[in-house]
C-alpha cells in the first residue's frame, strides 16, 4: 500500500483567461516551478509538451474560447511527485468516449491525440468531469529515475 505524501506543497494556484496567450503564460510559470524543482532540461521539455496539449484542450475544447469561463492551474509538489491540475468550466466529456488515435480508423483524425502525448510524456494522467461542469485533468511526473 502506497502512503500520501502529507508535505505536498502548492506552487502555483492560478486562473488564466480562455485564450492562447494564457497558454504560454501556464507553460512558462509551470516549467519554472518544475526547474526549481530539479526537473533537467529534458524532463521540463517533456512536462511543458503535456501540459500545453491540456491547457489548449481546456482553452479550446472545454472553455471554447470564452471570455467568461477561466482556466485553473495547481501545481503541487512533493518528494515524490510533481503534480498539476488543469480545470476548465466546459461542459465535460468522458474518456472513454475518445476516439484511441492509434487505431487505424482514426489515424488522420485529430480527436484523442492530446490524451495520447500526455499520457506518453507523463507518469500518470487522470481526467474526470467536476460539477456543476467542466474537466479536471490531473498530470503526475514522478520525482527521480522514471521506470
Amino acid at each position: 500500500m502506497k502512503t500520501v505524501d502529507s508535505a505536498e506543497q502548492a506552487l502555483i494556484d492560478q486562473e488564466y483567461s480562455s485564450t492562447l496567450e494564457s497558454v504560454d503564460q501556464a507553460e512558462a510559470s509551470i516549467l519554472e516551478a518544475a526547474g526549481q524543482a530539479g526537473f533537467d532540461e529534458d524532463e521540463q521539455h517533456r512536462i511543458g509538451m503535456a501540459l500545453r496539449e491540456c491547457m489548449v484542450n481546456a482553452v479550446v475544447h472545454g472553455n471554447r474560447y470564452n471570455k467568461n469561463k477561466k482556466v485553473h492551474v495547481r501545481v503541487l509538489r512533493s518528494s515524490e511527485r510533481f503534480t498539476i491540475q488543469i480545470t476548465d468550466q466546459g461542459e465535460g466529456f468522458e474518456i472513454q468516449e475518445v476516439p484511441d488515435p492509434l487505431d487505424e480508423t482514426n489515424l488522420l483524425r485529430h480527436s484523442g491525440r492530446g490524451l495520447f502525448l500526455m499520457g506518453a510524456f507523463m507518469d500518470d494522467v487522470k481526467v474526470r468531469k467536476v460539477q456543476p461542469s467542466g474537466t479536471e485533468v490531473t498530470l503526475v511526473r514522478n520525482v527521480g529515475p522514471r521506470d
